[in-house]
This record gives structure tokens, sequence and C-alpha cells, in this order.
């Protein structure tokens, strides 16, 4: 025998012998008369044989160390360099199966074979064993049916007499909530106050006065069943058969414990505890506090609940009616308010114009012409830097030309015409010429309205409304029976899209990089600046200023290459070679969504320049034939207008009430016309929530407290909104306006500032300080060079690491960590799993 054998060899005979003595055991247990020790060799002999080689091989393997088995292996001569441990394993067990086998027969011949008295002695203790386990076993059955049939009778019984056990439970609950209010002092302010009401309040209570109470729902749901703990068994056992009660005695031999009808009945204790405090939790509190005053009697209890039950019904009928008065006179109010406010003119006495096409073929610019040649003009931009653009370009053309945005108002003596963004319109001026420019713009959810507004409601001769193709169906439906002129503007320089997917190294002269936020942006116009690119940026926070100076350089040829958000889509004539698509879809407020064809045809359409390139390239990062595909696309058109609360809808409203909660609530509940999009209003009613039952909304007029709500700054900003109510406050109590917070030390602060200032300005023009505004007109256009400066000097971003090992990662990867320390990480995982 092998020495590293041997022990185990001594281990898996003993197991051997128990084995085969438990199989003797069971062998004699069933026979009615004892059998030879011979017929049982006979019967079991092969059974006993592989009882050994499995209590051989079982104890072995399972105990041997690791290194044993390679110690025992290499003794055999097998080489087990780069083996695995399975496989050492399953080679362990093949091996030791020519182990000398322990002779199992012999062993039992000595014990039985010429003893006969032995083996008659195994056959009576075998069957003296299995004669108890039996006797246990039809004791064990005889109680679980017992315990049984009590269950399914006490639960019978809780059943049919629920309404008795609930009525005193009910009169336990009030006689406590009696004496809990008294002890408390609480006033109880209306006899409508219900049980679920009370614990509510009573627990926000304490939460105001920072004081730690139990939890008095989970108190008053101990209480309800430590009663019926209490008084349920003995309740119980007078009302249960005796004859259940003598079966019992007769199988134990002792009367039925009280415990065992609590152990029985716990889980149907509990859930008519639940189902009591549910009922409870209904119930005024005034009907439940005086019941301490009436001893418990059954029937006279039932009686009082059953008043208290019909009075609280009728005051749901009468709650039920109200709430109907009050959703009848809330649809009569909305009616009243917003009905027919939303319906389009049929037809108006103007001439309108309607320039549809495409990005880049001249539609604007034959619109301002238009307005050039008018006596008077205004021009309605979606951005600062396009209405900044016409305004510069006319004065420059020597037409005097107003600007007039949210935040700066520069006024030309004698002029007649005036750039402006679409929220500043105002439908009472009258001029000769009005045009609207990316008239599309109508079906955004959040700014759509002011086209809308603009659309139907312009005081001209002429309106000359720019749109895209997908935009011609709904505004031609808006317009009714009016005066329509239309001229479509189709691209004379084709757009080539490219086969092969682009790489960041493949960057040329004339390239605009489009992407979808801020931060990409800024990283990848840090990486082309680290390979020695000069680049520009635009993207939607960056100051107009900045932006055009950003451009600027672009067509100076100071930069070779703009990297853009989307916002390069809207009215930017830039000498851009080739638009490259860096990502195919966005997130739009809500959502990840791939791109639409409207906005692949918007941001491409930016390719290409008459006399520079007459070919515009489209390249893409991703699945270039499927975008392709969509610049081939005929655009979907339009579906409803967007829709926005009107000084005319104001003006109604505040018959019925000055508080603008209460409109927010009704325009929730007004139903959006048919081909029309409410908005949202999300912003306002964040700024709403601010100021709610302060001393802002009761100083100032509704119409005055919208306005601000509107104010066009980001709201998203937690540093803006705390300012924008600074001011209210400052407004209300008639102190000076607190200046904008202004840090400089790195290039997000710096546009921050920059939009502090912004929202400061909003208010100075506002309230018509238009003089004080030129000082922070002035530090506002610094604030600006210094983005522009730091942009110009190149973007430090700092560099993306793995945050498990520290490996430097690619500013495009999206991960936290490494792929290596996340594989290691899900490997750690399993391991815990098979454990």
């Amino acid at each position: 025998m092998n020495d590293i054998l041997a022990s185990y060899y001594t281990m898996a005979v003993e197991r051997t012998k128990t084995k085969v003595l438990e199989d003797i055991d069971k062998y004699l247990e069933t026979k009615e008369t004892l059998p030879s020790y011979e017929q049982y060799v006979r019967e079991r002999g092969e059974y006993i044989d592989q009882i050994w080689l499995n209590s051989w091989l079982n104890t072995t393997a399972s105990h041997a160390a690791s290194y044993e088995k390679k110690e025992f292996l290499i003794e055999r001569g097998f080489d087990l360099e780069g083996v695995t441990k399975k496989l050492i394993n399953q080679m362990f067990r093949s091996e030791i199966r020519d182990v000398e086998a322990f002779q199992v027969l012999n062993w039992l011949d000595d014990m039985f074979l010429n003893h006969s008295d032995h083996w008659n002695e195994r056959y009576e203790k075998a069957k003296e064993l299995y004669e108890d386990r039996r006797k246990m076993q039809e004791h064990r059955e005889l109680t679980k049916k017992l315990i049984l049939k009590f269950e399914f009778y006490i639960e019978e019984l809780l059943n049919d007499n629920y309404e008795e056990l609930y009525l005193y439970v009910r009169y336990l609950i009030g006689s406590h909530l009696a004496i809990e209010i008294e002890q408390k002092g609480v006033v109880i302010a209306s006899e409508g106050l219900t049980f679920s009401t009370y614990l509510y309040d009573e627990a926000h209570l304490a939460y105001n006065r920072h004081q730690y109470e139990e939890d008095m729902t989970e108190m008053y749901e101990r209480l309800i069943s430590g009663y019926l703990f209490d008084f349920g068994p003995n309740w119980i056992k007078e009302r249960l058969s005796s004859n259940l009660f003598d079966e019992y005695k007769h199988v134990f031999h002792e009367p039925v414990p009280d415990t065992l009808i609590k152990e029985i009945a716990f889980d149907l204790f509990m859930e008519l505890a639940e189902e009591f405090f549910a009922d409870l939790l209904e119930e005024y509190v005034t009907d439940l506090t005086k019941l301490i005053d009436t001893p418990f009697d059954l029937q006279a209890h039932q009686k009082i609940f059953e008043h208290d039950l019909s009075e609280r019904e009728r005051k749901v009928v009468e709650e039920l009616e109200e709430i109907k008065r009050s959703k009848e006179e809330e649809a009569r109010m909305v009616e009243d308010i917003f009905g027919r406010e939303y319906n389009p003119p049929a037809g108006r006495n103007i001439q309108y114009i309607l320039h549809v096409g495409e990005t880049n073929t001249g539609k604007t610019f034959q619109a301002i012409q238009r307005m050039k040649d008018a006596s008077s003009g205004i021009y309605l931009a979606p951005l600062r830097l396009l209405a900044l653009e016409i305004y510069e370009k006319l004065n420059a053309e020597g037409i005097p030309c107003s600007l007039k945005t949210g935040e700066e108002e520069k006024t030309i003596e004698g002029a007649a015409h005036i750039a402006c963004t679409v929220e500043m319109f105002y439908e009472k001026d009258f001029y000769d010429v009005v045009v609207i420019d990316e008239s599309q713009m109508i079906a955004d959810k959040d700014r759509g309205f002011s086209w809308y507004k603009a659309i139907t409601k312009a005081n001209a001769k002429e309106v000359h409304i720019i749109c895209s193709f997908n935009a011609k169906p709904m505004i031609l439906q808006l317009l009714g029976d009016s005066d329509i002129e239309i001229h479509e503007y189709i691209r004379d320089i084709p757009l080539e899209v490219e086969p092969q997917l682009f790489r960041l190294n493949q960057t040329r002269r004339g390239d605009a990089l489009v992407c979808f936020s801020r931060k990409r942006v800024l990283e990848t116009a840090s990486e082309l600046q680290r390979t020695g690119r000069q680049v520009s940026m635009i993207y939607g926070s960056m100051p107009p200023e900045t932006r055009k100076k950003q451009m600027q350089r672009f067509i100076n040829g100071e930069t070779t290459v703009i990297v853009a958000t989307d916002a390069i889509g809207m009215g930017l004539n830039l000498p851009i070679r080739r638009i490259v698509f860096l990502e195919n879809d966005k997130f739009d407020g809500t959502r990840r969504r791939w791109l639409t064809s409207q906005e692949v045809k918007q941001i491409a359409g930016r390719a290409g320049r008459r006399g520079i390139y007459n070919i515009g390239k489209v390249a893409f990062v991703h699945n270039p034939k499927a975008m392709a595909r969509l610049l081939d696309q005929e655009d979907q058109p339009l579906q409803g207008f967007a829709i926005a609360p009107t000084t005319g809808v104001l003006e109604r409203f505040q018959k019925y009430s000055r508080k603008l909660g209460l409109f927010f609530y009704l325009w929730d509940q007004f139903k959006s016309p048919k081909g029309t999009k409410k908005a949202s209003l999300a912003e306002e009613k964040l700024l709403y929530e601010m100021i709610e039952d302060t001393i802002i909304e009761a100083k100032l007029s509704m119409a005055d407290l919208y306005g601000f709500l509107h104010l066009p700054f980001s709201t998203n900003e937690p540093t803006l909104r705390a300012q924008w109510k600074q001011k209210l406050e400052a407004i209300v109590d008639g102190e000076d306006l607190p200046d904008p917070l202004i840090k400089d030390s790195g290039l997000e602060e710096l546009e921050l500032s920059y939009k502090s200032i912004g929202l400061h300005l909003l208010f100075l023009y506002k309230l018509g300080r238009n003089t004080e505004a030129h000082y922070w007109e002035r530090l506002r256009e610094e604030i600006s060079d210094k983005i522009h400066e730091q942009l110009k000097s190149g973007v430090q971003i700092t560099k993306k690491v793995c945050k498990v090992c520290g490996k430097n990662l690619s500013y495009k990867f999206k991960f936290q960590i490494c792929n290596e320390c996340h594989f290691e990480r899900q490997e750690r995982k399993e391991k815990k799993k098979s454990r």
C-alpha cells in the first residue's frame, strides 16, 4: 500500500463497514420472517462490492490534498507540468482504482456466517427500530391532520365573526386614541378628520419639531395585533366545537394549551390585524374617540357602527358631488380661459411670402433684400447671433437698424428697421415687411409658440416666412385663406457622401466636425490642438460675440477646422469644405435618439460654398450608408405647432384668481387642440416653486410675475436660479438689484459669469434701466473676449484615466474604468457566485 494512501484506506474501510451494516438493517426491517445470512449475500452481493469501490474513491479523492495527489501521480511516472487541477483530479481517481480491494464478504462472514445468533439479534433490532419509526410517523401524520383541522375551523370562525371582532378592536383602539389625544392636548380641527390623516399629521408634526417619535402607523398596527393575541385564544376556545378538544386530548393526553391556539392562529391574527387597521384608517377620529364612553356591548356597538358608517357614506357622497361640481367648474374655467385662443386665423389681409428650401440656398438673403427695400421692417431671428449679424449688416450698408434681444437693446437714431430675437416680437407694432427666419422651429415644444405668434399675429403689409420643406404643409394650413406667394429654393452645390469611415487623424482644412455636447466639442478641439491644428469652436452656450469671433477666425483662415454642435446648422454661412458627423445620435432633453433626416440635412447643408467649394462633402464616423439614406430621404412633415399662454389667456385667468399655481394646474388640464403641442412650461414651474407663497408672489402683479418667470436664461444652472430669486426679492423690497456673480478662473466660470451678466441685463431692460445696462454690456463683452482668448490659446482637457489602475483612456471612451479592470472585476464576481 502506498504510504500516501494508507490513512485514507483505513477511513474507506470504516465507511464501507458502516454503509454495509445500514444496508443489512434496511434489508431486514421489511422482511416478515427472518431470511438467512446466505440469502442476503446472494441478493445484495454485487451492491456490497460497489459500496467498497465508491467509499474508497470518494473518501480518498475528497480528503487527499492537491500536493498528495501530485506526489502519488509523479511516483507513478506522470509528468504534471502545465496540467490543470481538474485533469489531475481525474487522473488521480483513475489511478487509485487498482488498489487492493477490502474483502467485505470475508468481514461479513466472520460476523454472521457461523454466528446465527448475531444474525438473529440484528434482525430483531432492525425490526424494533423500524416499528418505532413507523409509530412515530403515524403519530406525526395524526398530529398534522389534527392541526390542519384546528386551522380550518379557526379560520372559518374568524371569517364568520369578522364584524364582532372588528367592533371589539374598534372599541379598544378608540379608547386608546381618546386617552392619547387628551394626554397630548391634540385639537381635532374637523369632524371629517380620518384616522389615516391624523396619523400622518402627527408624524409630520414630530418631524417638524425635530423630535424622534415611534412611527404611529407601526405602533397602532402592533397594538391591534396585540389585542387579538391577548383576548383571541380564549375567544376562540369558547366558540370551537368540544369534539376538537376531546380529539386533541385523546391524541396528546392533555388539554389544548393557549400557546397552541396562538401558534395555529398566528398568521390568521396578523392578516386580520392588517384588515382591521385598513378599515380603521377610513374611520373618523371623532367616531372612534367617543366609543370610550360606551362600555362594550356587541349590540350597542353594532348600532353605533351602523350609524357612523351611514354618516360616513353620506359625507362621501357629498364630497363626490362637490368634486363633480368642482370639475365642472374647472372645465368651464379652462374653456373660458383657453378655448378658441389657439385656433388658426381663417385668413388675413396680408401678403405672405414663403421662402421654402434647403440649408444654404439663399432663402434668408432674398427675404432680407425685400426688407431692406421697404420703408420699415423687422427681422425675427432664432438666435441672438443671427439678429446681431443682420443688425451689423444693415447698418454697414447704410440702412439704420436697431437691435433688440432680451439681454441687449441698441437703438439707432432714425432707424425704421429692427433685428431682434423672435421672443421680442410685439404684435401691435406695424411694419411694411416682417421676416421670420427658421420658421420650422414652430414645432419646437419649448420655443415654438413664439413663431406661431409671429406668423399668425404679424401686423404688416408683407410677412416673409423662411422655413424648411417639411414645415411648408403646416404653415400653409396655419395661414388658411390668406394671400400666399411661395418661392422654393434648391441647392445648386451638390452634396457628396464619403463612403469610408472618418477618423480624426484625417481632419483637413475646411472641415467642420459636428457633435452634440459642449463637452465633446472641447474634447475634440483639444485633441486636434495637440496635433498642431488651429481650431475654431461653436456650441450653444457660447457667447454670441465669442461665436462670431470664432467664426471670423475660420473665415480669415486663422483656423483651419471648426468643431461645433448642431448650432452650426442654424443660419451660419461659412466656407466649409466638409461636414463630419462625429455622432449619429443626440440627447434631446428627454432621451438619446437617432438624428432625423431633417436634422442631418440642416447640418450637412452647411458644406460647400459657391466659388470656394463647388461640392459639399459629408462624412460619418459610424454607418455612412444609413446616414446617407437620410440625406436622400423625404422629410416627414411637421406635425403640430407649439402653443403657450398668451397675454389674453393670462388676462382672462385673472378674473378667477391671481395664483399662478392654479394657472399652471389649469394649463396642465387644458387639452391641446388638434394639430398643436402645449409648451410644458417646465422652466416656469421650476422657478415658480422657488417663490410660491412668498412676499414676491404677494407683491408682484400676476402679469409681471409671469414675465419674470418667462425670462430666457439657463434655468438648469442652480446659481443662476438663486440670483434670479435674489433680484426679485430686491425688486419687491425696493432695493438695488444685486450685482451678477463674476469669476474668471477658468473657461466654465467665465461662461457662467457671462450668463450671470446676461440675466442681470434681462432684469435691467425689463425694468427700463437701459442706461445702466450699457455698463454691464461692456463688461459682458470683456468676458466674451476672455472666453475667446482662452479658446484661441488652446483648450486644456484633463486626461481621462481608469479609476482603478490609472491607465490613460481615450477621451471618446464611454466608461470610467478600462476594459482589463472591468473584466477582472467580472471574474471576481463570478468566483464569489460559484463558492
